[in-house]
């Protein structure tokens, strides 16, 4: 019975970890920098745009705060996005994708990013459950590849 109820409390440790709040969180071998690194080379490799890549951390120097290492990646495919758009415009304040990499507290470092089902949900993109399947994957493997997973 113990092992029963371990496995189950790791299993909702799990699902907390990967879709809080509409964010999946994937764990990353790398520190934040060199997952970043890796997530735009291999956003470039699948012939995706790298938008701008904000790092949140050394403006946070600037200002004299202190802000463990975290960076943004805004990047997209106008041949996916444009089509979720089609379904429902609303979707275009979440587009282009972001991915977020971040240290905790335990020097952990994770890249961030919106569950596709969660923006599916929240701007009811009837019609494009194709389309949304494609991303799920393609989000899933380009953060796992950056990610060394």
């Amino acid at each position: 019975m113990r092992k029963v109820l371990a496995a189950l409390l790791l299993l909702q440790l799990a699902l907390s970890v990967n879709a809080a709040d509409g964010l999946i969180n994937v764990p990353s071998n790398f520190n934040v920098t060199e997952t970043a690194d890796r997530l735009e080379k291999v956003l470039g490799e699948k012939g995706m745009t790298v938008f701008n890549r904000i790092r949140h951390s050394e403006a946070a120097t600037k200002v004299d705060i202190e802000l463990r290492p975290t960076e943004l990646v805004i990047f997209g495919n106008p041949k996916v996005g444009s089509l979720l758009m089609k379904c429902q415009q609303s979707v275009a304040i979440d587009l282009p994708q972001k991915a977020l990499i971040w240290e905790d507290e335990a020097s952990k470092v994770w890249i961030s990013y919106n569950d596709p089902k969660y923006l599916h949900q929240r701007h009811d993109l009837s019609g494009c459950e194709k389309v949304m399947t494609k991303i799920e994957k393609a989000l899933s493997g380009i953060t796992n590849a950056a990610a060394g997973q």
